[in-house]
């Protein structure tokens, strides 16, 4: 389903169809040059390559906003390079491309229930929690004479994944880690 919005009206975070494909609008910028009619400066990224373009709109141009069905399931293995999970609401079982999740998938864990967004019927994208809990299976040890307000250290998540964390974050601590990036959030509680 979709519907047009003016370009003025577009917000980060929509789904718009441009130039044949799905594009997230990533960032926004409405401009107005001493000479000439304002325009929107749009940082799109394509829902299903994830390339990036830069996109101006001028304000009386429309743009097709999409609506994008959204659906939990919850997550129940990996094989190979394909995804299985299972649909909480009817308990239908869908299987998609490892690569339809990039680089994130190394977040995904048994059980964990995510978002999945279909157009016409087409799965396209999965959204992870935005936080996970994992534990510090290798840390470095602290550095003497280092402040620990500004120093982070190199250490291995229990998924595989390298982060940096402050300096008293040990092995076998449990972390909160963000899952767009592996960026440490805060000691889990």
């Amino acid at each position: 389903m979709s519907m047009k919005i003016s370009a003025n009206d577009m917000k980060i975070g929509n789904v718009i169809e441009h130039n044949g494909k799905l594009w997230i609008v990533v960032k926004t910028q409405h401009v107005q040059p001493g000479k000439g009619g304002a325009y929107i400066q749009a940082e799109l990224k394509a829902v299903v390559e994830g390339t990036k373009l830069n996109e101006r709109f001028r304000s009386a141009d429309a743009v097709e906003k999409v609506y994008l069905d959204e659906a939990e399931y919850q997550f129940l293995y990996q094989d190979g390079e394909s995804l299985h999970f299972m649909n909480q609401a009817t308990y239908e079982q869908i299987e998609l491309p490892a690569d339809i999740v990039g680089t994130s998938v190394r977040f995904l864990s048994e059980n964990m229930i995510v978002t999945v967004c279909s157009y016409n019927g087409a799965p396209i994208s999965i959204e992870l929690p935005k936080t996970v809990i994992l534990e510090i299976t290798e840390a470095e040890p602290v550095v003497k004479g280092q402040t620990a307000a500004s120093s982070y250290k190199p250490a291995m998540l229990s998924n595989g994944v390298r982060t940096m964390v402050p300096q008293h974050i040990e092995a076998g601590t449990k972390v909160v880690v963000n899952t767009e990036d592996g960026s440490y959030v805060e000691r889990a509680k």
